[in-house]
């Protein structure tokens, strides 16, 4: 382990204001959304983690809503396990987190407003939970607490479920120019007055770079093997694996580290000459904003394409999101996020990039 902290750099998501700061409960990170790939020899590996402000979880909802509708006497045969419950169980889970004292807390969904593209999972969740969605402007702080303005006046908030990024939630503590949070938030979370979730920094655990090292990461603090790989990740900061990288562009997949969303990608059998060559500069010139894994032969799933007159059952490449809830206890899904990438050949699943999605069945025994 002391070998990964001297390789290992501070990516852009370190947070040196939380030095020395106690999180409620010590939860850093109360939803998460891992993403997993099925190899073509039938074993599962984590793709990468997302722990900063994971989504997709309303497709998996509505998804399950719509085949439950269509196909309800399939539906019902199969003994599927029910996901609907998931946003109560993130409503206790955020409750669990309240601080000391409340215990009825006033919980808030804050969002960065209808412009952004996650915006009907903001709403649907909010709506599900039967709590308000705020913006930045919809909140005030005074004495380190955070009230929400309403009709009535203001109305003290203890709990936070946050889909704005560290960045844009507080302009005296981070960046001066946001218009998306509220001025003294972080004083009022250092305070202790009001929780976040998921924690400030925590965008950290979602760097590329520091995702090769969580297998050392289990091994050192729990003692333990990891029971699902990762996929094989070549850091480019090391001499050795960065020449293997640049010598192979056309074979691997390379990724900024700090991107999301199949930005700041490679694939280098789909890639042009072009395409390799600037991302061989842009190593060159800063080899710690990557990484480069393996291209892989993953899983694909049947998919209808075309449209009514021209119809056809395709295969497409799908990987699976599950997510998990951490407040007084750790609560696992039995369901998750399939995601699909729709254009042919593509193995990118991202809906940013033109994925799809499907609702995940899991079985009762």
């Amino acid at each position: 382990m002391a070998r990964c902290r001297a390789k290992l750099s501070i990516g852009r998501h370190f947070r040196r204001e939380m030095r020395g700061l106690q999180v409620p409960r010590n939860v850093y990170i109360a939803v998460t959304g891992t993403d997993l790939l099925r190899l073509n020899d039938g074993s599962f590996v984590v793709l990468e983690d997302n722990l900063r402000v994971p989504s997709g979880v309303s497709y998996m909802l509505t998804s399950r809503r719509v085949m439950k509708r269509i196909f309800p006497q399939l539906y019902g045969a199969y003994g599927v396990r029910p996901i609907d419950h998931y946003t109560q169980l993130l409503l206790s889970t955020l409750r669990s987190l309240a601080p000391e004292g409340r215990p009825e807390p006033t919980i808030v969904l804050l969002t960065p407003g209808v412009y952004n593209s996650a915006y009907f999972e903001h709403t649907y969740l909010a709506r599900q939970m039967g709590i308000e969605l705020v913006e930045g402007r919809d909140l005030v702080t005074h004495d380190n607490f955070v009230y929400m303005r309403t009709t009535a006046g203001l109305k003290r908030i203890d709990v936070i479920y946050r889909r704005v990024d560290d960045d844009f939630i507080d302009p005296l503590a981070f960046r001066s120019d946001s218009i998306l949070g509220a001025a003294g938030l972080f004083n009022a979370y250092r305070a202790g007055n009001v929780t976040l979730a998921n924690a400030f920094g925590t965008g950290l655990a979602d760097d590329k770079a520091l995702y090769a090292y969580v297998p050392a990461i289990i091994r050192y603090y729990l003692g333990e093997e990891p029971i699902l790989n990762n996929v094989e990740t070549f850091l480019l900061t090391d001499p050795v694996q960065r020449q293997h990288v640049l010598a192979n562009l056309d074979k691997l997949v390379v990724k900024a580290v700090g991107e999301s969303g199949g930005y700041g990608m490679l694939i280098g059998p789909h890639s042009s000459a072009e395409q390799r060559e600037d991302f061989r500069r842009k190593i060159e010139e800063n080899p710690r904003n990557y990484i480069a894994q393996p291209t892989l032969d993953f899983s694909r799933a049947p998919c209808l394409m075309g449209g009514p007159a021209s119809a056809s059952i395709e295969p497409r490449h799908v990987d699976l999101r599950p997510y998990i809830l951490f407040g007084d206890k750790v609560q696992i899904v039995p369901g998750g996020l399939t995601r699909v990438a729709l254009r042919k050949g593509s193995l990118v699943v991202n809906s940013s990039q033109g994925g799809g999605s499907k609702d995940t069945w899991v079985l009762n025994d």
